[in-house]
């Protein structure tokens, strides 16, 4: 029987793959409060040439106005471990856990996070880090445009 998180962490890897199918960067993120996904996305920087529609940005748009309240009722889980941008929102909006896919492929701030009062889990999926990994050596190009390297 999966657990709750295996389960919410596969519905972020859905939002990978759509990304991944679009041409985009293959990094999905969801949102949950009370064990229902209010908000769902994907990295859409490629498809809509955006500076900021990481996945993690794109689901907290796409789960539209909450209260302060609500967010703090929150789980984002994302496939991999969010960037500097992504964890500044969910401190701003004082989501109290995230749980990752992975963060070989990319480590963001996560000591930062934490010392923030966020709850970071990282489940290590082979999963999430095989479609990333796969991704940036058939697209260095993309990748490191994203990163900034």
């Amino acid at each position: 029987m999966k657990n709750k998180h295996q389960k919410f962490m596969e519905e972020a890897y859905k939002e990978a793959q759509i990304s991944l199918q679009q041409g985009g960067i293959p990094i999905g993120a969801i949102l949950v409060r009370d064990d229902e996904i209010i908000g769902r996305g994907h990295n859409k920087r490629i498809q809509h040439g955006s500076s900021i529609l990481h996945a993690e940005m794109d689901c907290l748009e796409n789960a539209g106005r909450l209260r302060g309240a609500d967010y703090k009722k929150c789980t984002i889980y994302t496939t991999l471990s969010p960037c500097n941008m992504c964890s500044g929102a969910i401190i701003l909006y004082q989501i109290p856990q995230i749980v990752i896919g992975e963060n070989e492929n990319f480590k963001g701030p996560e000591q930062y996070i934490k010392d923030n009062g966020v709850e970071l889990i990282n489940l290590n999926l082979p999963t999430c880090k095989e479609i990333l990994k796969n991704f940036i050596e058939n697209n260095p190009e993309l990748w490191n445009e994203d990163i900034g390297i």
